[in-house]
């Protein structure tokens, strides 16, 4: 299951935020989306859980958890099939 993560903090690393998850389940991959002019994060980031149990339970348990001072929404991504 892929999970968007909103509300990064901008300091935020795509190891913590790996770690973060792996906390709750088996983490297929974590993407940071960067800025491409500063190199800097978005504030956002993907996290692929292949194990919907556990990619629901870290939903549950990390929406609205207090991270790098930033109360950070996780929530299932939109997929979109053409």
């Amino acid at each position: 299951m892929k999970l968007l993560i909103r509300n990064l903090a901008r300091s935020t690393t795509e190891a913590e935020l790996q770690a973060l998850f792996a906390a709750h389940g088996t983490v297929q991959f974590c993407n940071l989306v960067l800025d491409k002019k500063s190199g800097g994060s978005k504030g956002f980031a993907f996290v692929e859980m292949p194990k919907t149990g556990e990619a629901k339970a870290a939903m549950k348990n990390l929406n609205g958890r207090a991270m790098d001072g930033k109360t950070i929404r996780v929530k299932r991504a939109a997929t979109h099939v053409e």
